[in-house]
């Protein structure tokens, strides 16, 4: 999009801006919202440069002005992202921030999935909701304290984790690289050391997986169970991102054939 489009995009937004709110006399003012220079010191960056960018003028702007520029004008995740793309031409970096609470909308998404196990992860693949179907096919998450709700811990410290995938050592290099991608492209390495370097202290077959430096998209593909009730069951996973939420992936495991579904859902409801 064109510099205009900045220009148009931070007077329509500046506009909304309550004066009052931020310390600023109301006297007489020409037009509604904060002026320019307002604007400017609330960015801490120069008058003249931020009247530029309103303008049109002065080419691009850096990645730190913009973000100096959101602070400002107080924008949401998604008005910044917007700001990053008509000014920059790509979204901001990815901000990591620790994952929020699920909200009931989002749960009731998950519920609707009879037949299908399906979770939602954080960055760290800490699982903060699930349906039934998951807790009969995969673990009753409901039952394990909270701290433990992670799937690299059931991984490479649960037992019966272990026993039901039926490609453990496949499933977890797969787990591990898509991991290590997860981590990169949040930027959490630093916040998340301690979480790895407890896991390696206790798990010597996820340290020698995590020194592999492989990384994976965990996307598509196909996950073998060995149930103890209904016995071998295969399944297709699917990523998906939680649109308004970063901090969140929701993983869906469906059954390849109909008979399976029928299955699992009997299964489900039995245990509701």
């Amino acid at each position: 999009m064109t510099a205009s489009a900045l220009g148009v995009y931070l007077r329509e937004r500046r506009a909304r801006m309550d004066p009052l709110a931020f310390g600023f006399a109301t006297g007489r003012r020409r037009t509604p919202g904060l002026r320019r220079e307002e604007v400017a010191q609330r960015a801490n960056i120069s008058a003249t440069w931020y009247c530029w960018l309103e303008q049109g003028r002065g080419g691009a702007p850096s990645a730190d002005v913009l973000d100096r520029i959101s602070r400002a004008l107080m924008l949401t995740d998604v008005e910044r992202e917007h700001l990053y793309l008509i000014g920059l031409g790509r979204a901001p970096d990815v901000r990591y921030r620790p994952a929020e609470g699920v909200s009931d909308r989002l749960q009731r998404v998950l519920n609707s999935l009879v037949g299908c196990p399906a979770i939602l992860r954080t960055v760290n693949w800490d699982v903060v909701a699930w349906n039934t179907a998951a807790t009969v096919m995969l673990t009753d998450y409901a039952v394990l304290p909270a701290n433990e709700r992670n799937v690299l811990y059931r991984l490479f410290l649960d037992p019966e984790a272990r026993e039901r995938n039926t490609d453990w050592e496949e499933v977890t290099r797969f787990v591990v690289g898509a991991f290590r991608a997860d981590v990169a492209r949040a930027g959490a390495g630093p916040v998340l050391e301690p979480f790895i370097q407890d896991l390696m202290n206790r798990s010597l077959e996820f340290a020698a997986l995590w020194d592999d430096i492989e990384v994976r998209d965990f996307g598509t593909g196909v996950k073998r169970l060995r149930h103890p009730v209904l016995g071998d069951i295969t399944v297709e996973h699917s990523a998906f991102a939680v649109d308004g939420r970063p901090d969140l992936t929701l993983l869906v495991y469906t059954p390849t054939n109909d008979a399976d579904a029928r299955r699992i859902e009997a299964l489900s409801a039995s245990a509701k």
